[in-house]
């Protein structure tokens, strides 16, 4: 039988794969395409937020840092930030 810590280990590489898998499609096509009509704003800049947040406490857990927690949202983080950006662009600036 497993132990306890394997598990939860196999459990936070496996969401970490679903995570960036199921987030980088939409990144990759919006930053492919620059469309940004059907994004909402503010929910970009909220994931982006929670993404450090889980980053930062992924390294400093203790006694040992989570890097499924740190990989996942580092992905996820700089994709939220790539497509803020672009959104910002698009709606205060392209439009002009």
């Amino acid at each position: 039988m497993m132990e306890q810590g394997m598990i939860y280990e196999i459990c936070g590489w496996v969401a970490s794969i679903g995570m960036i898998l199921g987030y980088l499609p939409q990144a990759i096509e919006t930053i492919r395409t620059r469309n940004t009509d059907g994004i909402a704003l503010p929910a970009f800049l909220m994931m982006g937020v929670g993404g450090l947040a889980f980053m930062l406490q992924g390294l400093l857990h203790e006694p040992e840092v989570l890097w499924s927690l740190v990989l996942t949202n580092l992905v996820t983080t700089t994709c939220s930030c790539i497509v803020f950006g672009i959104k910002i662009y698009n709606d205060y600036f392209k439009k002009k």
